[in-house]
């Protein structure tokens, strides 16, 4: 007698083994940012960076330029302006705010990005995934401690939230366009197109060239490389893991962050522990998914004799399988 229990199984992949990975990557680049605001102006450095991403994609890749088409264009000029306009307002903010103050307004992105995809794609997500998000969520603000909390909104906080709005936007492109488009050649694309957005806003902006410097021309550099590969992983891994699910992986960044802090000195207290812990169980939240008992499946199915189950919907944002 098949047993009416319900089962959870639990898998991670390859694809979100490797956005872990790149997150990993995107959390030390919190500290290497603060310092280099210090010897120049956010857009140009932004700018500068995504140009470098831009043309060391270009070399690596350069086989995919005459893959690029209308559509490699289109979708790297809308999530290049997301970029651009996403990390322009957070390292503006950084040059002004603590790094701790700037994660947690950063945060709001987490359960921003199913929230925008539920309203404009009518996409709701799964219920682990919701409350994994929350749970990563209730992390992020441990990370952050009270003091955050309470912070009263200046400039810098200001243009740190609303950065939110591009950084959840450029995740839903990229899983809107990953699975349409050629990941090497919309990742030139939106690199390169990043850093001239980056460029074009410092005249807006009224922002000046930079003393030379290599305070700010390594960082630069280092960072255009990082954000190559960054970006390339999440153009791939996005092909099959849904922009919910990648935003849970993403909201480890302050994590990270914090360890790399620790490292260079940095004290962490009990609060950011417990945050740390909360945003892995996030993680590990979002990836259970409890199977119905054999018994609800076959009374789904109908008891059809000799007819396949069907397969299940694909999770919201998760491109069908082929």
């Amino acid at each position: 007698m098949p047993s009416t229990r319900s089962r959870v199984r639990f898998a991670v992949s390859r694809y979100e083994l490797a956005l872990i990975a790149i997150t990993a990557l995107w959390g030390a680049t919190f500290f290497v940012v603060h310092l280099a605001m210090q010897h120049t102006g956010p857009w140009f450095f932004v700018g500068l960076r995504f140009v470098v991403a831009g043309l060391v994609s270009v070399l690596v890749f350069h086989r995919s330029l005459a893959r690029i088409r209308w559509r490699e264009l289109g979708a790297g000029a809308a999530i290049g302006a997301a970029i651009a306009l996403g990390y322009g307002l957070q390292t503006a903010g950084l040059a002004s705010i603590p790094s701790s103050t700037s994660a947690f307004i950063t945060a709001f992105y987490v359960p921003l990005v199913p929230l925008l995809q539920w309203l404009v794609l009518r996409r709701p997500p799964r219920r682990m995934t919701l409350v994994g998000v929350a749970c990563a969520f209730a992390g992020l603000l441990f990370i952050a401690g009270p003091s955050a909390i309470t912070v009263g909104l200046g400039a810098g906080e200001i243009a740190t939230l609303i950065s939110t709005v591009p950084i959840a936007a450029e995740i839903i492109l990229i899983g809107a366009f990953a699975s349409r488009v050629d990941a090497r050649g919309v990742t030139i694309v939106q690199l390169l197109a990043a850093g001239l957005f980056g460029f074009a806003a410092m005249p807006l902006t009224g922002e000046a060239l930079p003393a030379p410097s290599w305070d700010w021309l390594l960082p630069a550099v280092a960072l255009g490389v990082a954000s190559c590969l960054i970006q390339l992983t999440m153009n791939w891994a996005q092909r099959h893991v849904s922009p919910t699910k990648a935003t849970i992986i993403y909201s480890g960044e302050p994590v990270w962050g914090g360890i790399v802090g620790r490292l260079a000195g940095d004290r962490m207290p009990w609060t950011t522990i417990v945050g740390a812990l909360l945003v892995v169980a996030g993680v590990l939240v979002s990836e259970l998914r409890p199977r119905r008992p054999e018994r609800e499946d076959a009374q789904v199915t109908g008891d059809t004799a000799g007819l396949p189950a069907a397969e299940p919907a694909p999770e919201a944002g998760e491109p069908a399988r082929r």
